[in-house]
């Protein structure tokens, strides 16, 4: 989470016009030691040693682009934990199923007009995703 001095929440694509910022700042880190989802970061590393360095080039980059953490809400040093939905442990991380009980108790769809809805639910969450036209394509 960030506290920043200029952002215009009147907006309606300010969350869009955040995520474009903050995809900008953190382009050489994100998918390789950090996720960033909307206002949160998470940064994740192998082992602790590699975490400190990680951790360290996320705060030097928050620093250069004077960013700064809102301290109550941030969290260091989740070993095993329910974190942004996901299942988080030290070996690794793994999507909550009671996030996606829903999707795994939805039907197939049997008509034209269903997968369409289907595809335009799937195309909406992809905002979401990283390089998700890459995972879903054996599925279009």
């Amino acid at each position: 989470m960030y506290c920043y001095n200029v952002m215009s929440f009147g907006l309606k694509n300010a969350g869009a016009t955040y995520q474009c910022i903050i995809d900008a700042v953190f382009k050489g880190q994100r998918g390789r030691n950090l996720e960033a989802y909307i206002d949160d970061i998470l940064v994740k590393s192998k082992s602790i040693k590699e975490h400190l360095a990680d951790l360290k080039e996320t705060l030097d980059t928050l620093r250069k682009f004077n960013l700064k953490l809102n301290l109550v809400k941030c969290t260091f040093r989740v070993v095993s934990e329910k974190f942004l939905g996901y299942l988080i442990s030290a070996r690794e991380i793994k999507v909550n199923p009671n996030k996606i009980s829903t999707i795994l108790s939805m039907p197939c769809p049997r008509t034209v007009k269903k997968v369409q809805k289907l595809v335009g639910r799937i195309n909406s969450l992809g905002r979401f995703i990283s390089k998700a036209g890459d995972r879903c394509l054996p599925f279009f």
